[in-house]
């Protein structure tokens, strides 16, 4: 037996239902101050009762834009950018704009087909992570005739507006922390730098740091995909084996980190005086493991306040004149596995 779908709720079942005229219902919808208290309610009243919720694409026809702000990020699978949304939501939720967000993994291409598809949509602004795009990606910025505001990262030429931190500065300031506590013989680890410019920006940082020590990195280690702890603990064994004499690691973030940490507690290693170790992004949820791992925070529920204000100022007045470059400051949290200078 075929089903016959469900016919669109419309203005005039509204109407029909709170007993006034279409016009006045679409005054109520659409917040006009011309319309008295008590019509106000009942409208109000009788559309949540039919589960009615405006077709705004016909205001966005006249205004050539939705209240829609385009967030455009890698990943949702690890701790970092779920951040980054709290700190969007918190702004935008006392606004009409609503964020709508486009995962790219990583990938440039992916990346391109994304910003065309939430851009056909007009969008009334775009936060996009990093400053690395394609040709195509970044013409499609300069081209959209929004504001645009670039996160994460600020080693870079943005298309508009951007909000970060220095990830060579952080690696620079970690590359000297390391130095200062006395440790010679370092390994690295962490994700392609390819497809992660802001880990391979923290590695160029941490390196040039160590340089100038007169130490270079004796092993390192890249990858891609799996569960992060579980590739901690398994690039952690592979390169004890592999160079057994280094004192200190550093991963690129905190997850693989901790899982390098719970394999150097199992095989009882002496932490922070035989070997040292720190990751980065200052994960809170890592803050029950056995022993606090040394790490940086990278500023991320503010990082997503900042660009949403952006937005939103933007929005409201096209020609404010606002912070263009927001730089965060991170800092380093020394935890038990960094020992301090």
């Amino acid at each position: 037996m075929s089903r016959t779908p469900p016919r669109p709720l419309t203005l005039r079942d509204v109407s029909e239902a709170s007993g006034v005229s279409e016009m006045t219902v679409s005054r109520v919808l659409r917040n006009r101050s011309d319309v008295s208290q008590a019509t106000r309610e009942k409208v109000l009243r009788a559309a949540k009762q039919l589960g009615y919720v405006p077709n705004k694409i016909a205001g966005a026809l006249a205004s050539q834009r939705v209240n829609l702000v385009a967030v455009i990020i890698p990943s949702m699978s690890n701790m970092v950018f779920p951040e980054v949304m709290t700190g969007i939501n918190k702004v935008l939720e006392n606004t009409e704009l609503q964020p709508v967000v486009g995962i790219t993994d990583y990938l440039p291409e992916k990346e391109e087909k994304v910003l065309y598809e939430m851009l056909s949509w007009r969008p009334s602004g775009v936060i996009i992570a990093g400053l690395e795009h394609s040709e195509a990606s970044r013409a499609m910025l300069r081209a959209a005739g929004i504001p645009v505001v670039e996160i994460m990262d600020t080693d870079g030429d943005p298309v508009d507006a951007v909000v970060g931190i220095s990830h060579r500065r952080a690696g620079k300031e970690i590359g000297e922390a390391i130095l200062k506590a006395g440790y010679k013989r370092i390994g690295f680890m962490g994700t392609k730098m390819p497809l992660d410019h802001r880990a391979r920006k923290r590695f160029e940082g941490m390196t040039q740091a160590l340089a100038k020590g007169g130490i270079e990195v004796a092993d390192h280690e890249f990858y891609s995909g799996g569960s992060a702890l579980a590739k901690g603990r398994e690039m952690t064994q592979a390169m004890l084996e592999r160079t057994p004499d280094l004192d200190f690691l550093y991963y690129s973030n905190d997850m693989i980190g901790a899982g390098g940490l719970l394999y150097l507690i199992e095989k009882g290693y002496d932490i922070p005086t035989q070997i040292g170790l720190a990751g980065f992004n200052g994960v809170e949820l890592l803050q029950g493991l056995p022993m606090k791992l040394a790490t940086m925070d990278a500023c991320r529920s503010e990082i997503g306040r900042r660009a949403a204000e952006i937005i939103v100022a933007r929005t409201e007045d096209p020609n404010v004149e606002i912070e263009e470059r927001i730089e965060l400051t991170p800092t380093i949290s020394y935890g038990d596995t960094l020992r301090r200078g």
